[in-house]
């Protein structure tokens, strides 16, 4: 059994407070698209696959990306919440994952123009009207890849609709017990495409330089906030680079944490890319921290960590030298969904099992 004195020198198992909520400990269990919901709703799979998360002992358990309508799905499909039946169904997943001693999170989003695409292992093609696919939009008329539609060109009108559905879905969200939102603002989906230079070439107040393309994802996270209780925090996902000269970069991302913590996010989740297709990007052990670590300590704004995180003393090191307040793991907790246990145990760090599995804990 660790000391006392061990265990309080494990950071990645303290807690963290953020407005209101205190989530138990910094490891965070990314967003995962499973492509398998049929309408929008979640079911039993969504249910097991988040269920195991929260008893594998992560502090978030976020809901993989929810549309905000039909047509913000990247696969016909995605999970939603536009509707009674899907707020529903996610109720009963974020009262289980809360009843496991985590925080439920939930990430709204809309695909924009990477919008209806057959799922990853059919190819994730651009589906045609008769194979069920729909009309995509985005900021400026520059498709996601040959191949894919022109997307149709958002009006200010068609923003401010948007601005407001986003805030619906948020009122779904807060309404089926969730106490942590995320929006998505990452991998070249919807509210990317309006922040990178390669993809929005408007004229209007919602281009240009670099208020016009941020003024979107201001006026959703305000939009948002005015429904999003004032205990309850707010992350926001973003790439942190295009990985693209003359792209979103590093330095713009900087300056959109200080603008967005300004009305009301309490978190940015920092990871890269995906603006277009066949950017030349070298994954290795934690590539992504650096954008987390730099964030935070220019802005004093708290920061996810994520990519490729993988051994627990990596973990600890980011939360410990104060790289950044979480760490993600994504494809990681699709092999193991009790790595937090894991991690625990190669840390010598206390923490409490479920009592249906107490006769496993080692520590005794």
């Amino acid at each position: 059994m660790p000391s006392n004195e061990s265990e309080r020198q494990v950071k990645l198992f303290s807690a963290l407070k953020l407005r209101e909520v205190i989530i138990p400990n910094r490891i965070m269990i990314s967003p995962m698209c499973q492509y398998c919901a049929k309408d929008g709703v979640p079911h039993d799979w969504h249910f097991v696959h988040l269920a195991a998360r929260a008893v594998g002992g992560a502090g978030i358990v976020m809901t993989e990306a929810v549309a905000i309508e039909p047509a913000g799905r990247i696969t016909p499909f995605d999970v939603g919440l536009w509707n009674d039946e899907q707020q529903e169904a996610f109720a009963r997943l974020a009262a289980f994952i809360d009843e496991q001693g985590a925080v439920a999170g939930l990430q709204l989003a809309h695909a924009g123009r990477k919008a209806s695409h057959a799922r990853p292992w059919e190819d994730r093609c651009p589906l045609t009207p008769d194979e069920g696919g729909w009309v995509v939009f985005g900021p400026s008329p520059i498709a996601w890849d040959s191949g894919a539609p022109i997307p149709l060109v958002l009006t200010a009108d068609d923003i401010a609709r948007l601005v407001k559905t986003y805030q619906h879905s948020a009122q779904r969200a807060l309404g089926a017990g969730f106490r942590l939102l995320e929006l998505h603002a990452a991998h070249g989906y919807l509210l990317h495409s309006f922040l990178s230079p390669m993809t929005n070439h408007r004229r209007d107040e919602y281009g240009g330089n670099f208020e016009g393309r941020t003024r979107f994802i201001v006026e959703v996270v305000s939009e948002v906030r005015e429904v999003w209780p004032a205990e309850l925090p707010f992350f926001v996902r973003i790439s942190a680079t295009d990985w693209i000269n003359d792209g979103w970069g590093l330095d713009d991302s900087i300056r959109l944490a200080k603008l967005l913590t300004s009305v009301g996010v309490d978190a940015i989740d920092c990871s890269s890319g995906g603006i277009m297709p066949g950017v030349d990007i070298k994954p290795h052990a934690g590539y992504q921290v650096p954008f987390a670590e730099k964030i935070r300590r220019r802005t004093g704004v708290r920061t996810v960590a994520v990519g490729m995180i993988s051994e627990p003393s990596q973990a600890e090191d980011i939360i410990a030298n104060g790289r950044a307040d979480l760490v993600a793991i994504g494809r990681l907790a699709l092999w193991d969904p009790y790595w937090p246990h894991h991690a625990a145990k190669k840390l010598e760090a206390r923490v409490q099992l479920p009592k249906q599995y107490e006769r496993a804990n080692i520590f005794n």
